[in-house]
């Protein structure tokens, strides 16, 4: 059974950064694509940024620049730095194995002054 673990979220001020992870297990993870969704309060879930396995990198027009994915392989686990945070940034984020409906339980990200 796959399970999905996120953590790396907080309170954060505006301008202020964090590193999300999210540890896979039960795949053979280096195999497949994964993505990070984010869902804020009363909107649906979008996608952030996804990453194959060959780590090519796609990313939503808003989130260019601002967020970078990346996968660490051995560890089994997909990183989601973000930068320079907005209040708009606040959401829960969820990683994702890309294509399925396995999600992780999520981790919240609050930016406030």
């Amino acid at each position: 059974q796959v399970h999905l673990v996120e953590s790396g979220g907080g309170l954060v001020q505006p301008g202020g950064s964090l590193r999300l992870s999210c540890a896979a297990s039960g795949i053979i993870f280096s195999i497949y694509t994964m993505a990070w969704y984010r869902q804020a309060p009363g909107n649906q879930r979008e996608l952030v940024a996804s990453i194959t396995d060959g780590e090519r990198t796609v990313y939503s027009n808003f989130a260019e620049g601002q967020f970078t994915i990346s996968r660490d392989n051995a560890k089994n686990t997909v990183y989601l730095q973000v930068s320079s945070l907005k209040p708009e940034d606040t959401a829960v984020y969820f990683c994702n194995q890309w294509g399925t409906e396995v999600w992780g339980q999520g981790t919240q990200v609050a930016v406030s002054s």
